[in-house]
């Protein structure tokens, strides 16, 4: 035989039990001697109690009666036929006249005592289990309404009652014996006590019920049949990327029911683990997915963990003394105390010299169990030998479960990997000798994102989520979004990487979703969606969200982002930057920033700064992680310059090369933006920070391209003229270079800790000789590359490149 046990949701509504009733006749017609076990429907339990409680305080309750009724009797109006719904109608307005009458009864005596409570709320059960017990009738002739409260006797503890395992044993056997033709609808939850009152069997009682049903009868599997597939490796409400667990253990389930998985409760499966009955976790509403098998065996898998369980508010106390020390019985005596006052706690960690003992209990319980450690612990305290007990509330615990933890090393590593990285702080720590749990107390506030974190860590087969936060639409931002675009697929499937566009500003308008924001209408939607911008509002909101694995893009050349860097590392989030005036300020903003960044576990990347998609960042980096030693640097880190100059041949005036780069798009509006040199400094000071030399701007020899006369023009006008009359300067060069068979080039040179950027002309044995087009160009000589310097070329500006650099940065953080 089988135990089908159906939940609150499961029965909520005609629909659901019409599913439910579905999956019944289809266990029954197969041979499967099914035994029901039903909860009462969704909602009416707390009803109930609601109900109470305000009569108890003289408040009406008419008004949520009348609601239960109509609940009932649409359902029956919609599943019985209607020359049979009077007695069903009949038997239910009973019930709730019965209800009323004790309602009426606690509202005259303004009491509310425990075995009252009880009994008004077993109506829920029994309301339920008799009516889909008639609407099975229909097609189910051997259909049986079975008020469990009969067979499952317990003692006097209201609300949660103890089972009298033996005489139930007797009396569901015999209830059996007496009725296995039929089709057995059973009421969840409560039971009775000796003398016939009426009790409940506790939170997740109507599990319990189904379990002690099984047991008694030798069920071959106890079916819970709920709202989801199973047991999943996480809250779904928090967790999107949680997934089912095909197989559990009996301790693996016990362990994340424990910490707060609500598909089953804990004492449920003590019956069955006693007597090796597999538990199944079943979807009412997906009747074909298999479901979680929970059995003795935990199963072949070669998942590291099996779930990320979490309880979502908690409040810890504290006490330390040095009165604790090696006293023995210290621990005895507090946690005896606890017990006795009915304290549940959670979690115990105490420090290795004995100093302190830290404990986690239910919130509703901590200034109670303060009180309690006080009055235990009044001598000790008032001679100094302890300290008064602090609570901390505004606490969550995220615990990761799992039997294979204990045969894999590492876990302990990556847990606090994935939470440090995130800023997330670990206030206490528990790991029990059997390695199949490790838990933390955290803040509340980082619980949605400890758990996303965890989650990504452990589950490799799941593709890492980067949440972005992206700053500046023009030519870049702009590209970006159609770069990441197009190569979404290709990430998720080569890389395991999932980018989410979840925030976009401008100077004009800025706009959020934390689902992701479709970048192939980002402009419209920016455009239709979006608020005012504020870049103070946009990176608190950021900050805000408290996303797992976050990144802020400043792709502006807007001096006011850097201003915020500092604040955004502060919140454990990483940046990626084609902007470089953060990297070329003051030196010690240069500093601050990445230990900043180092101290926070998060990354700072900015290879755009100085190549745009060219690898010369990395390549330094690299270079000096190795070990390796800068003896000198030569660039050409202006695409503009680099143009101009290997375009000024021949018969083309200097004039004439630079108004062509302009119509081309190479240069600012004003072209001394560029041949002033300033944008090439500061990738050069870039550069002999990250070699390691605290320089500021001003130490850098910067040579001048343009004469003085062109330089103070008073406008570009202005400025085209003065580069006419300077002709014959700009001429003179070009033909000694002519005459000399050599090249004119503006190049950077770090060497000595000493950077310079002047007009050189060089020959065809120098690696800038052949440089074309608007190509930048790097050479690094090092101790390694002292004969044959390391060279990088290529196209060192665009949108397109530039891009790519900053989609190559975005790729790269937390890998």
């Amino acid at each position: 035989m089988k135990i089908l046990k159906f939940g609150g949701t499961s029965v909520g509504s005609a629909a659901s039990i019409k599913a439910v009733l579905s999956i019944v006749k289809k266990s029954y017609n197969s041979g499967e001697q099914p035994l029901v076990v039903l909860s009462a429907m969704s909602g009416v339990t707390n009803l109930l109690c609601k109900m109470a409680i305000d009569a108890s305080e003289g408040k009406s309750f008419q008004e949520d009666l009348a609601l239960i009724e109509t609940k009932h009797f649409d359902v029956i109006k919609a599943l019985i036929v209607v020359r049979h719904q009077n007695p069903v109608f009949t038997k239910l307005k009973l019930f709730f006249n019965e209800i009323e009458e004790l309602l009426q009864g606690i509202y005259a005596l303004r009491e509310l005592s425990e075995q009252s409570k009880d009994l008004i709320v077993s109506y829920g059960e029994r309301c339920s289990t008799f009516m889909v017990s008639k609407i099975s009738e229909q097609d189910l002739e051997a259909s049986l309404f079975v008020d469990a409260s009969h067979y499952i006797k317990t003692d006097s503890h209201f609300g949660h009652a103890h089972v009298n395992d033996q005489l139930t044993e007797q009396l569901v056997k015999s209830l059996y014996l007496t009725n296995n033709d039929k089709l057995m609808f059973v009421t969840g939850f409560i039971a009775s006590n000796e003398n016939g009152r009426m009790t409940t069997l506790g939170r997740g009682g109507s599990d319990y019920t189904a379990a002690i049903f099984g047991s008694i009868l030798n069920a071959t599997a106890i079916e819970i049949w709920t709202d989801v597939n199973g047991m999943l490796t996480a809250d779904p409400r928090i967790v999107k990327k949680a997934f089912s667990l095909p197989v559990l253990s009996y301790t693996e389930a016990m362990e994340l029911s424990y910490f707060g998985a609500k598909v089953i409760y804990p004492p449920t499966m003590i019956p069955a683990f006693l007597k090796k009955i597999p538990i199944v976790i079943r979807n009412t509403f997906e009747p074909d997915f298999a479901g979680t098998f929970i059995q003795f065996e935990s199963g072949k898998t070669t998942l590291p963990i099996k779930g990320i369980s979490s309880i979502g508010e908690i409040s810890v106390i504290n006490l330390s003394g040095s009165g604790m020390i090696g006293k023995s019985g210290f621990s005895g005596r507090l946690f005896t105390l606890l017990a006795r006052e009915q304290i549940n706690v959670v979690l115990i960690t105490q420090s290795s010299s004995e100093h302190s003992i830290t404990f986690a209990v239910n919130p509703e319980d901590a200034l109670r169990a303060k009180s309690l450690i006080e009055n235990e612990f009044e001598l000790e305290i008032q001679a100094n030998k302890l300290i008064n007990p602090e609570i901390e509330n505004d606490l969550s615990v995220l615990a990761i479960v799992g039997e294979n933890m204990k045969k894999t090393p590492g876990m302990s590593g990556r847990l606090f990997s994935s939470l440090g990285r995130n800023g997330i702080n670990v206030r206490a720590i528990a790991q029990g000798s059997s390695e199949y749990n490790i838990s933390v107390i955290i803040s509340k506030n980082d619980l949605s994102k400890a758990l996303n974190a965890v989650h990504d860590a452990f589950f490799a087969e799941l593709k890492k989520t980067l949440y972005v936060f992206n700053l500046g639409t023009g030519n870049i931002g702009s590209t970006l979004f159609k770069q990441l675009e197009s190569q979404y697929d290709f990430l998720l499937s080569k890389n395991d990487l999932e980018i989410k566009v979840v925030g976009i500003s401008n100077s004009k308008k800025m706009l959020f979703n934390l689902d992701g924001i479709d970048l192939a209408n980002w402009d419209s939607e920016l455009l239709e969606q979006g608020e005012d911008a504020d870049l103070a509002v946009f990176v608190e909101r950021m900050k805000g969200f408290n996303l797992p694995n976050c990144v802020f893009i400043d792709n502006t050349a807007s001096r006011l982002p850097s201003s915020y860097y500092e604040g955004i590392f502060q919140s454990n989030i990483s940046i990626v930057t084609c902007n470089k005036i953060a990297n070329s300020g003051k030196y010690e903003q240069y500093k601050t920033l990445r230990e900043t960044a180092h101290k926070h576990g998060v990354d700072f990347f900015y290879e755009t700064n100085v190549g745009a998609g060219l690898p010369i960042v990395r390549v330094l980096k690299d270079l000096m992680l190795s070990g390796d030693r800068i003896v000198k640097i030569e660039a050409i880190l202006s695409g503009t310059i680099s143009y101009i100059f290997n375009n000024f041949k021949d018969e083309a005036s200097f004039y004439d090369v630079v108004k062509q780069a302009q119509a081309l798009g190479y240069t600012e509006p004003d072209p001394r933006d560029d041949l002033g040199g300033v944008d090439f400094m500061r990738k050069m000071l870039i550069l002999a920070r990250d070699a390691g030399y605290p320089i500021e701007a001003e130490d850098v020899n910067l040579g001048a391209i343009l004469p003085e006369t062109c330089l103070k023009a008073d406008s570009v006008e202005s400025f085209y003229e003065e580069l006419k009359n300077e002709n014959s300067y700009f001429e003179a060069l070009k033909e000694k270079a002519r005459l000399e068979n050599k090249v004119i080039r503006y190049i950077g040179k770090l060497e000595d800790g000493i950077v310079s950027i002047s007009v050189q002309i060089v020959d065809d044995k120098h690696p800038f000789y052949a440089l074309s087009g608007s190509d930048n160009i790097i050479s690094f000589t090092t101790e390694r590359y002292k004969e044959r310097p390391l060279v990088v070329k290529g196209p060192g500006a665009g949108a397109e490149v530039t891009a790519a650099g900053v989609f190559a940065d975005l790729v790269n953080v937390g890998a």
